[in-house]
């Protein structure tokens, strides 16, 4: 039976989770849920913990109806992924399903997500991966977590069968259906951005806006507006010759 780790960046009791879980655990698979004690947004793929004389806080955690192991850590996404991989919740997983996000993640900025770090951390470390958001916009009256999470799992097979070490980025627009899966390539930035609101001699603070155009006509931002559920494959690192010489 495949064993999949659920985690996310909006924490242990984000209704994404629960619906992730729940999906992932009607579909058959063996799956633990191992989430963030606190919110963990912009974490990107950081692997900074609370820890106290070396160790790192693990809570048992109880999701609503479901009989899966879960546990509420003290630290981001990304170290979850990793030292999940390294044995600290059972075997190894081998799928990662990160989400489902309060919030699309399209476009260069999933760099600084933790929903997408983690998905690429459990990658770099040899299982297939899966970042899962909903794209509820600013000011969101309902949540289509049920739709979001019947999509991310209709694709899992298909992602199963390319080899390990995959990991995609998938949006789901914020509505009960939707017009059917894209690949997408990603939106030179993305939909939203940290703005400096104010700032003084001893801080700044910051806020989040939209961006005020929807990006290029193939990107994810573009078909994730129409309706369309986007999936990007990606990598985490990736290396690109200098192509001069040095001195």
């Amino acid at each position: 039976m495949t064993r999949v780790l659920i985690t996310n960046d909006d924490g242990i009791d984000a209704p994404g989770l629960l619906a992730l879980a729940d999906a992932a655990t009607r579909a058959g698979y063996d799956v633990t849920v191992a989430a963030p004690a606190e919110q963990s947004s912009g974490s990107s793929a950081s692997i900074m913990a609370v820890e106290t004389d070396g160790r790192i806080a693990v809570d048992r955690r109880t999701l609503g109806e479901l009989d899966v192991p879960a546990f509420a850590v003290h630290g981001g996404p990304g170290l979850i992924a990793m030292i999940a991989a390294r044995g600290a919740f059972g075997e190894a997983p081998d799928l990662v399903l990160s989400g489902i996000n309060h919030g699309a993640n399209v476009g260069r900025a999933i760099l600084h997500s933790g929903t997408v770090g983690a998905a690429l951390t459990g990658a770099l470390n040899g299982a297939w991966a899966m970042a899962v958001s909903l794209d509820v916009g600013m000011n969101p009256e309902t949540f289509a977590w049920p739709t979001a999470a019947v999509a991310a799992l209709r694709l899992v097979p298909e992602l199963l069968s390319v080899e390990r070490g995959t990991s995609w980025n998938v949006n789901v627009p914020n509505r009960a259906d939707h017009r059917g899966i894209r690949e997408a390539s990603l939106a030179p930035f993305g939909i939203v951005q940290m703005a400096v609101a104010e700032k003084e001699d001893r801080f700044v603070r910051l806020a989040v806006e939209e961006l005020p155009n929807i990006a290029v006509d193939d990107s994810d931002a573009a078909h994730l507006a129409e309706g369309w559920v986007t999936v990007t494959g990606i990598d985490s690192v990736t290396q690109r010759p200098i192509g001069r010489a040095l001195s």
